[in-house]
């Protein structure tokens, strides 16, 4: 048997199956994340099994990005977990069958503590379904598992549907990149999230000046090794910018490159971007205009260059 023909059949089974997930969904995405965006406390997600570990992960990409969330063991809750949970609470169940006896236990405390409840199952019609205020259908025809015993399609199908819940509350709650910074402050991401353009930026600017002629200017921009050079009038005023590609076009265009100044070929104006930007601001702008320079002002004055960043600089930091 080939392996890499039979994993892709799986791949495209349970593709085939979210398919199907993703056309049942309706209103009640709507109602759950209205209700988690409106609680007063924490949501409190609870599984037991696999989709215990599942609902492990969604309760971390939550917190990750804006919505207190725990999650709690089903089995452990009624054990004394039960006391995490307070009456401004929201709690979340995951159950594929609907039907598992942990989950069906915490229901009538969880009831008594005063709290709502969203199912996301994959049964509408189980004691579960019946029993909360929001229903998340994440039903399934199939496992990828050939015994059909195996959660295999189910635990992708909740996940998914977590994604989705934390995707929409993101937007909901317009989450921003300084916050996710704010929760992931330790490593590569994190200094990424956190940097200031200011913290990587050159502060040796290469400049020329709008008289200064080919050669000297191709010299400027060899010493600096920035692949530019910013371009200034007698008044000392950045006017311009002169990169690796205006020089290969300059090349092309004049036939005469021994008397041809840098206001014949430079880029009038410049993008530029605030030493107090995030590097990831420095990143998306040089991606929106296609460049690989960007002249950093301060207090986004563009008649104050205080220094050049380029996209090495920032891949180098990565």
């Amino acid at each position: 048997m080939s392996w890499s023909k039979r994993s892709k059949e799986i791949f495209l089974l349970e593709i085939e199956e979210l398919k199907k997930v993703c056309d049942n969904i309706g209103d009640e995405i709507n109602s759950a994340v209205e209700l988690i965006y409106q609680c007063q406390g924490k949501l409190v997600i609870m599984g037991i099994g696999k989709t215990g570990i599942i609902g492990h992960k969604i309760a971390a990409s939550l917190a990750s990005t804006g919505t207190q969330t725990v999650f709690i063991n089903a089995a452990e809750a009624i054990h004394g977990d039960l006391g995490m949970i307070n009456r401004n609470d929201l709690v979340m169940l995951i159950s594929h069958s609907g039907a598992s006896s942990e989950i069906l236990n915490v229901i009538s405390p969880i009831r008594n503590i005063g709290c709502s409840i969203i199912a996301m199952t994959g049964n509408l019609k189980s004691a579960l379904a019946q029993k909360s205020d929001v229903v998340l259908n994440v039903s399934i025809e199939k496992e990828a598992c050939p015994l059909g015993l195996a959660p295999t399609t189910s635990t992708t199908a909740a996940l998914l549907m977590g994604d989705a819940l934390m995707v929409c509350l993101m937007e909901k709650r317009n989450f921003k990149a300084e916050n996710f910074a704010l929760y992931h402050p330790g490593g590569a991401l994190g200094r990424q999230l956190l940097t200031r353009v200011k913290d990587v930026m050159s502060v040796d600017i290469p400049r020329v000046q709008v008289s200064t002629l080919f050669k000297d200017i191709i010299h400027t921009i060899s010493d600096k090794r920035k692949g530019m050079t910013m371009v200034y009038d007698d008044s000392n005023r950045a006017v311009g910018i002169i990169t690796d590609g205006d020089v290969r076009r300059a090349v092309q265009r004049f036939d005469h490159l021994k008397s041809v100044t840098a206001s014949e070929f430079m880029t009038p104006g410049f993008k530029s971007i605030g030493e107090n930007a995030l590097l990831t601001d420095a990143l998306e702008l040089m991606d929106v205009n296609n460049i690989t320079n960007l002249a950093v002002t301060q207090n986004a004055n563009p008649d104050n260059v205080v220094g050049v960043i380029s996209i090495h600089d920032i891949i180098d930091f990565r």
